[in-house]
């Protein structure tokens, strides 16, 4: 039987290092009294997830997600953030199961990355020319249409390329994630690396693997990852990212503009089959011979283990006067698991924001109608995860005064977005204020057309695409254009 405490609690994916976070105090003061040089000051301080805003002094947090997992620990460590650093009191999801926090100083990072660590989060790595976090489907292990769950798998990608030594100073960031069927809900073709997963018969046994991708990418020039292998047994999947990884590190053509340094530049110049080749050529190197331990670097946990006990949903014992919106909510924000009697919620979030409210509201949901467990969407929302059938009404309940219990998740009402110019440095419009003025207009039209309803609106406030504007069937990027010999903010 779990407890309160298990269903709070989980071993961490990423391993915290109480020394990082007194070598950024030093290099902060050290950096504010005028003794370190900005340039590589910026560098040491992007690798611990610390990024600077357009606001003077004012700094940005982004804290990994690893295939976008969350505890009620993690959730209630996320409030005490928002509620003492933020000023704007929140915390904001982004499109790669990220959350981060704007607007605090500098002298306060030891602190907050204290609180972070205590809480099991790390930002290390989250930000610089380095292994990204690692983002996953947020149904995997729960989907009828998986061949086995990417998850301790994902947590084995992880803890390999955090703090490894050859991913320290890449040419530009690198993005990854899993996929956890052939539905490729986590977008492996816009990614540096993708793996889908997949079981083979072999010698009348069933052996796992990965289908891999490789320079997908988006922003100005948007690319489609190319396949580097139909099947990678999952024993040799690492290696053969390290093989990816070396050959970008030592692309030292990709350092000359930064604009054009991601591995999907090197990947469409040379061609599929010429890059095939340069990775088979990496793996007959000596360093391939030496087999990452995979066994002990993966993230194992029984999930189902913590849920309570399954049940089956019972729409007629929902009030009658609930039960047209209750219904209208498991139709569009809820799925059957592939385990009988349990259910994923994806909640909700507008604009991807958070309150120490919410946090904490989240937190007591998952605690205690749920197995303790969820995942951050890639659309922005959060999937709460092992939902008994008996616990959904309970569960749109206890949503609603969140706010955060509102129907029509990946539907026209569900607009994702990026920070734009309320932060960020590269912002040139604000595309969360038009993710407000749009969801309004939305909302009012009520649109009941199921073939409309399916319509996606994605906003980003620069062509770099954090808001992914190029997956949505409507897609605004913000850019500027001369009017009486002024520069002013619009959209394509």
């Amino acid at each position: 039987m779990s407890t309160t405490s298990d269903r709070q609690q989980a071993p961490h994916v990423i391993p915290i290092i109480e020394q990082e976070f007194t070598d950024f105090r030093t290099e902060a003061n050290d950096f504010l009294a005028g003794n370190q040089d900005e340039k590589k000051f910026i560098g040491f301080r992007l690798k611990q997830g610390v990024y600077g805003q357009r606001q003077a002094a004012r700094q940005m947090v982004r804290v990994k997600l690893p295939f976008g997992g969350v505890t009620p620990l993690q959730l209630e460590g996320f409030a005490q953030v928002a509620e003492r650093f933020a000023p704007l009191g929140k915390g904001h999801i982004t499109t790669r199961q990220n959350i981060q926090f704007h607007h605090f100083r500098l002298d306060e990072a030891y602190d907050l990355l204290k609180i972070l660590g205590a809480h099991g989060l790390s930002s290390r790595e989250a930000c610089g020319n380095v292994v990204r976090n690692v983002t996953g489907d947020p149904w995997a292990g729960v989907r009828a249409d998986e061949p086995f769950d990417i998850t301790p798998y994902a947590g084995a990608f992880v803890r390999y390329w955090v703090r490894n030594p050859i991913s320290q100073l890449l040419p530009r960031k690198f993005k990854v994630t899993f996929s956890g069927s052939e539905v490729d809900a986590a977008m492996t073709a816009i990614h540096d690396i993708g793996v889908i997963p997949r079981i083979r018969t072999e010698g009348g046994k069933e052996v796992r693997g990965f289908k891999m991708l490789v320079g997908g990418g988006l922003s100005t020039m948007a690319k489609e990852a190319i396949t580097l292998s139909e099947f990678v047994p999952v024993e040799q999947f690492l290696t053969y990212s390290e093989a990816v990884i070396r050959i970008f590190q030592d692309a030292s053509e990709l350092r000359k503009d930064i604009h054009k340094a991601r591995l999907k530049f090197l990947v469409h110049r040379v061609g599929a089959e010429a890059f095939r080749k340069m990775v088979d050529e990496r793996l007959a190197q000596d360093w391939a011979k030496q087999v990452p331990p995979l066994d002990a670097l993966m993230y194992i946990e029984d999930e189902q283990a913590l849920a309570p006990a399954p049940s089956t949903l019972d729409v007629n014992a929902v009030p009658a006067g609930d039960r047209p919106a209750f219904q209208k909510w498991v139709d569009e924000n809820v799925r059957a698991q592939r385990q009988a009697g349990y259910y994923a919620v994806e909640a909700k979030v507008p604009q991807g924001d958070l309150t120490p409210a919410q946090f904490r509201g989240l937190a007591r949901v998952l605690t205690d109608l749920g197995g303790g467990r969820a995942r951050m969407t890639q659309d922005q929302n959060i999937v709460l995860r092992w939902i008994p059938g008996a616990n959904l009404y309970p569960v749109w309940q206890a949503l609603q005064p969140l706010g955060l219990g509102g129907a029509g998740v990946q539907t026209i009402e569900d607009i994702v977005s990026c920070p734009g110019t309320d932060s960020c440095k590269l912002g040139i419009t604000s595309s969360m204020g038009l993710n407000r003025a749009i969801s309004e207009q939305v909302q009012a039209l009520n649109i009941t057309d199921p073939l409309t309803r399916k319509v996606l609106i994605n906003i980003s406030g620069c062509p770099n695409s954090c808001g992914q504007h190029h997956l949505g069937n409507i897609g605004f990027h913000g850019a500027a254009m001369k009017q009486d010999d002024r520069q002013i903010p619009a959209y394509n």
